[in-house]
């Protein structure tokens, strides 16, 4: 089986770059590393004072919260009122699989809020009750996927939503729907 030339000088070319690069890395050892580390962690940009570092924790925790209400909204309780996740609806299995794809991001989002309302004492102490509602949507988003309790499942995500929207509301963190992007929701 011949192989083009220019597959060959493609491949070639890969090989000297690879060869090159670890050459060149290898002999700057770890004293290259360490300076390089030392670099990364000077351009780090931290909030120098608690106030920053609340409206910082309490901006994250909005964004988070707003993603998983969104995709929650958008690909779970929509659909669930619309009655996609019935048997025997049209397209029933991808509504279903969207679901899950999109429950288990709900999941991931509002555990980075939870996280985040750690750094605000207000808005830690209204997210408490909270956390271990959203620790229970972890086995969710497979029930979806597999067309399980639809009812109670989609129930329990648009409880637990509403649960920290209200929790954000009152510590002066509005949360409000945001759909995310087809690749925010694959990449989490």
């Amino acid at each position: 089986m011949p192989v083009s030339i220019r597959r060959l000088i493609v491949a070639l070319t890969l090989s000297c770059a690879l060869v090159a690069g670890a050459t060149a890395c290898s002999s700057g050892g770890s004293s290259a590393i360490k300076d390089t580390a030392a670099v990364a962690a000077a351009a780090t940009p931290s909030p120098s004072t608690t106030a920053e570092k609340q409206k910082l924790s309490k901006t994250r925790f909005v964004a988070n919260a707003s993603l998983a209400a969104g995709a929650t909204y958008q690909w779970i309780v929509k659909p669930w009122k619309a009655g996609k996740f019935k048997k025997g609806a049209k397209g029933r299995k991808f509504a279903l699989i969207k679901a899950g794809v999109a429950g288990a991001f709900a999941y991931n989002r509002l555990k980075a809020a939870s996280r985040n309302a750690k750094g605000d004492p207000t808005l830690s102490k209204a997210i408490a009750p909270l956390t271990a509602g959203i620790e229970a949507l972890k086995t969710l988003p497979a029930k979806l996927r597999k067309g399980k309790s639809t009812d109670s499942t989609v129930g329990s995500f648009d409880d637990i939503i509403n649960q920290v929207k209200d929790a954000g509301k009152s510590a002066g963190a509005n949360v409000t729907d945001k759909v995310p992007s087809g690749s925010q929701l694959t990449h989490g």
